[in-house]
């Protein structure tokens, strides 16, 4: 058992000053235990969103791959791993996380490596959401220190049912609002042997998303939808290379109502709409609007965006905006929410409703008494 550690007062301030990067569990729960002030949580620092004030406390001291059981499509690793580490390790044994995790460092113009609990935090999917879920899907167990430093394990290496809090899904996209992740597990799924990318050229965004809804209704296996206006419609499927030209021809008939279909071998686009390329190196604000598929078109009239990007067949909506711009004014009221990934402004994230608000204090009270995990961050 690691030994406790002490932080007299003096020591504690000075270390706070410089940031403090624990490279153990035991470290990293005595320091948020003794802490006397906030604590601004970072992973790899590529994903921040909104801003909060405190030291800086690092999880790339909690780094490494705990176990890896390719017979069981199950990984468990510190939350300060780098996703590129593990997103080799998996490749070298055909396999992935199911998610498709975005890079957001283009769009965000930061640096720095992408750690697997600033995944988890952020709960980043990309556009293979539609079919294989959000991160938090992918996501079967963690271990994190609260806010009284107290450590807690949730889930484990299988996928179970659980009773009480499912912590597993609730830090995910908690932001580290809750706790700051020490250790998180996830289920795996095999590379597919191929792919294809179908393309429909020309449509309006409201032809568009009927053209994604259809695909994705659609018994060939769609994995990515997105729509890019002026230029192109984007179709993805993956799997055996005689199952995806099977259903590739069987797409390009049931969508003949929208247009010629083309038919690209390969899914490498699909990384630049993962990570919005389209908006990088352009100044604005950027934001992203989770809504039903159906309502965003008319939602993206309203909003008069410089540019969009749909992608999730319409579900989410990347938009650049002049800097400054209050888009949630703009669009009033909608079922959704909108999110502010890039620029300056209070509220980042969507305000909540009054009952929603209330369960969040709830549960921040409960695993953040003295509020000092990234305060003032979701509204916190």
């Amino acid at each position: 058992m690691a030994k406790p550690l002490s932080f007299p007062e003096d020591i504690f301030e000075q270390e706070m000053g410089q940031g403090m990067r624990p490279e153990t569990e035991a470290e990293l729960a005595e320091i948020i235990r003794v802490a006397n002030g906030p604590f601004v949580v970072r992973g790899g620092g590529t994903r921040s969103v909104g801003a909060c004030e405190g030291a800086v406390l690092e999880t790339g001291g909690l780094s490494g791959v705990v176990l890896y059981e390719p017979g069981a499509l199950t990984l468990v690793a510190g939350a300060g791993t780098p996703l590129a580490q593990v997103e080799a390790q998996l490749a070298a044994e055909g396999q992935r996380l199911p998610f498709e995790v975005p890079d957001m460092r283009g769009l965000l113009g930061c640096s720095g490596e992408s750690t697997l609990g600033g995944v988890v935090a952020a709960n980043a999917s990309g556009p293979r959401r539609v079919q294989a879920g959000a991160c938090r899907d992918s996501l079967i167990g963690v271990r994190f220190v609260d806010g009284a430093g107290t450590v807690i394990k949730n889930g484990g290496r299988v996928m179970k049912n659980v009773t009480g809090y499912d912590l597993v899904k609730l830090m995910a996209g908690s932001w580290g609002t809750l706790g700051v992740l020490s250790e998180v597990s996830f289920k795996l799924l095999p590379v597919p042997e191929t792919g294809a990318t179908l393309i429909l050229r020309g449509l309006s965004d409201a032809q568009a998303v009927q053209a994604m809804a259809s695909a994705l209704g659609s018994p060939f296996e769609v994995n990515g939808a997105a729509h890019w206006p002026g230029e192109g419609t984007f179709l993805r499927i993956e799997g055996f290379a005689a199952s995806v030209a099977y259903r590739a021809a069987q797409l390009r008939r049931h969508l003949a109502a929208f247009g010629a279909l083309e038919i690209e071998e390969g899914t490498a686009r699909w990384a630049g709409i993962r990570d919005v390329t389209p908006f990088h190196g352009r100044n604005g604000d950027v934001w992203r609007i989770s809504v039903k598929p159906s309502d965003a078109p008319g939602l993206v009239a309203r909003m008069r965006a410089d540019a969009v990007l749909y992608d999730w067949g319409g579900g989410l909506i990347w938009a650049l905006a002049e800097p400054g711009t209050d888009l949630r004014a703009a669009l009033g009221a909608f079922e959704g929410h909108a999110t502010r990934v890039r620029g300056a402004g209070p509220g980042a994230f969507q305000p909540e409703s009054p009952g929603v608000a209330a369960l969040t204090r709830g549960l921040r009270a409960k695993f953040d008494p003295r509020g000092i995990l990234n305060s003032g961050l979701m509204g916190a």
